[in-house]
């Protein structure tokens, strides 16, 4: 099933507004970043509109996640928000992106800069490309996929080689996946599920891997 550019029906993915989000494309400051992280770092990352609801979501009472490959430092420094964050990506219901997958990305330093979860804000917008990410794995019958890179905090993103300025992945609205599938494949098949709808955004081809985010507007490379 391909989802809508703007569902009706999903909970989560109605607190996104992917149109809106062509006008961010300036690259705009974001102020309203969590308090811990420098604004210095932040000067120059997407805007991206997210439209409030007041709504329940219901949680599932055990998490279901083997994070004992996680550092135990990092774990630490995310304190309460890493098991609330877990619970709220097993709601996801993926079939082949586990909620370690996700972890694991974040999970991740540059010498002693340490990268870290997305603002709460801003969770359902991975939300949403997860499920684009999954939703590939499925049509390509793929049981499990490797998540590279989802989120950068801008201090982080600083830091990672060849990472740009105003990279998506700072809007947590971007992931870069490996398939155990050629990555031209994965790549075509994410851009032909794109252009019948899935979704607007970004797929970028790269030789052992594909990036995919909902920016709101189609761009190949």
């Amino acid at each position: 099933m391909i989802f809508p550019e703007t569902p009706t029906t999903d909970p989560t993915l109605e607190l996104i507004d992917r149109r809106r989000v062509i006008g961010g494309l300036g690259l705009v400051g974001l102020g309203y970043l969590a308090s811990s992280v420098v604004a210095a770092a932040a000067s120059s990352v997407p805007k991206v509109t997210v439209v409030t609801q007041s709504r329940t979501i219901a949680r599932p009472t055990a998490v279901e996640s083997d994070l004992s490959g996680i550092p135990a430092d990092w774990v630490r420094m995310q304190g309460s928000a890493l098991p609330e964050y877990v619970r709220y990506l097993n709601g996801l219901k993926l079939k082949s992106i586990s909620p370690a997958h996700v972890i694991e990305a974040h999970a991740k330093n540059k010498g002693d800069v340490w990268n870290k979860l997305p603002p709460k804000a801003w969770w359902t917008r991975m939300g949403y490309t997860l499920r684009v990410a999954d939703r590939v794995a499925q049509e390509m019958n793929v049981k499990e996929v490797e998540i590279i890179s989802a989120y950068r905090c801008p201090i982080y993103n600083a830091h990672c080689e060849g990472a740009k300025v105003g990279s998506w992945h700072q809007a947590n609205v971007a992931v870069d996946v490996k398939f155990p599938i050629r990555a031209s494949k994965v790549t075509a098949t994410a851009r032909n599920l794109r252009d019948r709808g899935l979704f607007k955004g970004g797929v970028g081809g790269y030789w052992d891997f594909t990036h995919i985010d909902t920016r709101g507007q189609n761009m190949n490379w």
